[in-house]
Formats: structure tokens, sequence, C-alpha cells
């Protein structure tokens, strides 16, 4: 039976190389897929892995039917055998309807993937909209770890290296980024709650009124 699986994880988890590789799969099969992305890394119409891989995917919109795309993709004699969507956090929740509607009219199955949570820690529409739906969720296995070697679990904003709790929720970055640009960070919990990125930790640790004092 066709599905929507929802494949959910922190940032650096290796999302975005699991679409790939059920891309190559499945085309090395000689099946044929549809890929949706949105505001991808690599830029508008692609999806990439931070391990350098990437490939041409469907951009999409504000406000596009996914549904009907699809449709009109068939019935102009395009093939599709599955669908991907990578950054599926970013999909509005009835956009999120449109791929559940993919599977259960067309009978196509959807694997979507992206993160559950912002970096306040709030869930994106699109990805609750996915919990909700989807047949199956599978949370990720290749763990992004935290600066001080725990498990990530939390997706943290930070400017300079400073984590900030306030601001739109969807600004587009990464985790590698220079000191002054708007950037991500994977934490665990314990140190999200603190609000310590590796930046504040490392200042910390250098700060004088941590450092040892000189015996007279």
């Amino acid at each position: 039976m066709p599905e929507l699986v929802f494949f959910s994880g922190t940032m650096d988890c290796g999302k975005s190389t699991l679409a790939l590789q059920i891309e190559h799969n499945r085309s090395a099969r000689g099946l044929s897929g549809m890929i949706f992305s949105r505001d991808d890394r690599a830029g508008e119409g692609k999806l990439s892995s931070r391990l350098g891989l990437v490939t041409d995917a469907v951009e999409v919109e504000d406000g596009q039917d996914l549904y009907a795309y699809l449709v009109d993709h068939l019935s102009r004699g395009g093939r599709a055998d599955y669908v991907i969507a990578d950054e599926a956090q970013f999909l509005a929740p009835e956009q999120i309807d449109q791929l559940a509607r993919v599977v259960d009219d067309l009978g196509l199955d959807v694997f979507a993937f992206g993160i559950t949570t912002d970096f306040r820690s709030k869930l994106f529409p699109g990805s609750q909209r996915l919990v909700e739906l989807a047949d199956r969720v599978e949370v990720l296995q290749v763990e992004a770890l935290c600066w001080c070697g725990a498990r990530a679990t939390h997706n943290a904003r930070t400017i300079g290296g400073v984590m900030v709790v306030e601001g739109a929720q969807v600004v587009v970055g990464d985790v590698t980024h220079s000191a002054d640009e708007v950037g991500y960070e994977v934490l665990c919990r314990r140190h999200h709650s603190r609000r310590m990125t590796a930046a504040t930790a490392r200042a910390a640790a250098l700060s004088p009124d941590v450092l040892p004092v000189p015996s007279t």
C-alpha cells in the first residue's frame, strides 16, 4: 500500500542525504520520481546534502497546489512513480494535505523530510501536519551531536555564535556559516535551554572569572 512517510530529525542528521539515497535507489531500478523542495541551501530548485550531493527539484511556491501539479504532470504524459518532498517543514499545512491526497488518490508513495521544531522549540506548521497525517513517522538514527558530545535534540539560531530566540520562524541559513552571519547550531536540550552555544561555551572557558587563581 502507498504511504506518506515523514522522516524527521534535527539539522545535520542526514535527512537530505537519505532523500538522495532513496532517489538513487529507485531511479536505478527504472523508476521516476517527482522531487519537491523549498529553500534548499544549494539554491532554488535543488535538493542537496552537506556531503556535496545535489539533484534538481521543483521549487515549491507559496500557495502552490502540489496535488494539482502532479495531476497536470501526469495528464501531460509525464511519469511519477513516487514523490520526495525535502525541507517539508517549510510547506504549508494545506500542502501537506495535498501530499496525503497524492498517496490516497494517485496511489504514489510520498517521502517527506524535515525538521520538526524551529529555533524556539516550536513546531513548524508543516511538520505538525505531517505528524498528524503521516502513515509513519521515522526519526533518523544518525544522531547529530551537541558541542558537549550529547545527542542534539534542538535547533538553535545564532548570530555571531550567540543564540537568539526571537525573529521570523523561517530564515534560511546553515550549520556552516561565517561568524557574523545568521546560522544554526544543533544543541542538546540542556544547552538549548541555557542558550549556550559552542562559541559562548568557549568564551566562558576563557573568561578570567573561571581561570585558576595563581598561588602566591
